[in-house]
């Protein structure tokens, strides 16, 4: 049986998988260099991390979506509705104040950055048997992997960092409560781990991307969230691994293939280096959101104006977040689309 990648064997062990072990690594060799870093380079880690990953993984969206001529059709009134949706839900949630509409976002967040990694898993794991346990156990293992860092952050003394601003998840300190989640947390990676080996050895096949997604899962949120606690390893380890694996997928499975085959929208690459011009694409994009967000919002990375737009953040806010919010709300469509085309 052939590994199941979903590019090549390099391509996805360097963009889709590889990320979080790379930033794991670094994080290691560099930890007493942190805080150094974090005071010393804030501009340029905003910069790189939020702007140039983060927010550029965003509007990967429109290489799937909106830029595609019949997938916009397909999904036309999806595509016009779900916006102007998520502007009218954030202008209700920010009238009963900024932190209810974050904490929401916060919320809606997590649970996607939960469902992009079983997304990858289950994309690694399309040529296995459906036997029902094996999905089972694979699916306990990848929610593990997530939701257990997850409910430590809710359940422990506050952490460093935060996901959009302070005081955005409910918190509710239980050591009692975490100390049975981690003992669950153990025995069901272990049940993983012991029946990855039994199915190993039966099929004599050992599904190498499916069960580094995993293990990449596992070590990034427990390590980002758990082990340390610190604002800028939160922040790689969150963003890189999940942001650059988001764009490479996009790439390999939607810019690439009609670029070769010179089709559509993307028909002009054909004759140019199209990841460049893609990321370029989805730089310049990015940068000017966060512009805009700098300018009418937070004014701390870039400053530019001492006009006061307080009086306006209860549009200005939802309408900047609406990129973001339909993001999260297109993405299940995407790996959907994804996966029945494995």
């Amino acid at each position: 049986m052939m590994q199941p990648w979903i590019h090549r064997a390099k391509t996805d062990l360097l963009f889709i998988i590889g990320p979080s072990f790379f930033v794991l690594a670094i994080i290691f060799v560099f930890q007493d260099y942190i805080t150094e870093i974090e005071n010393d380079y804030s501009f340029y880690t905003w910069l790189f991390l939020i702007v140039f990953i983060d927010v550029a993984h965003v509007y990967a969206t429109l290489f799937k979506t909106y830029f595609v001529a019949d997938e916009f059709q397909k999904k036309k009134k999806l595509l016009i509705l779900l916006p102007i949706v998520c502007f009218v839900i954030s202008m209700i949630l920010f009238s009963f104040g900024s932190l209810v509409f974050w904490s929401f976002l916060a919320y809606v967040a997590v649970f996607h950055f939960i469902r992009q990694q079983y997304g990858f898993m289950r994309l690694y794991a399309r040529n296995e048997e459906k036997a029902k346990v094996s999905v089972i156990i694979d699916n306990l293992a990848i929610y593990a992997a997530t939701v257990y860092p997850m409910l430590f952050w809710f359940l422990s003394p506050n952490r460093k960092f935060n996901w959009f601003v302070e005081d955005e998840f409910f918190h509710f300190e239980n050591q009692v409560l975490l100390e049975i989640l981690f003992w669950i947390y153990i025995g069901v990676l272990l049940l993983y781990v012991v029946r990855t080996g039994m199915v190993s050895m039966k099929n004599s096949f050992f599904n190498v991307p499916k069960n580094s997604i995993i293990l990449g899962t596992v070590l990034s949120w427990y390590f980002g969230i758990v082990y340390f606690n610190d604002d800028l390893v939160f922040t790689l380890l969150n963003v890189v691994s999940h942001g650059i694996p988001y764009m490479a997928l996009v790439y390999f499975r939607e810019v690439e293939s009609k670029v070769d085959n010179g089709s559509g929208v993307f028909g002009f690459l054909k004759n140019y280096n199209a990841v460049v011009i893609y990321g370029l694409i989805l730089l310049i994009i990015a940068f000017s959101e966060e512009f805009l967000w700098e300018f009418f919002v937070w004014n701390e990375n870039i400053s530019v104006s001492n006009f006061d737009f307080s009086g306006w953040q209860f549009v200005l806010v939802p309408l900047l977040s609406v990129p973001q919010f339909t993001h999260y709300l297109l993405d299940g469509f995407i790996w959907k689309s994804n996966k029945a085309k494995s």
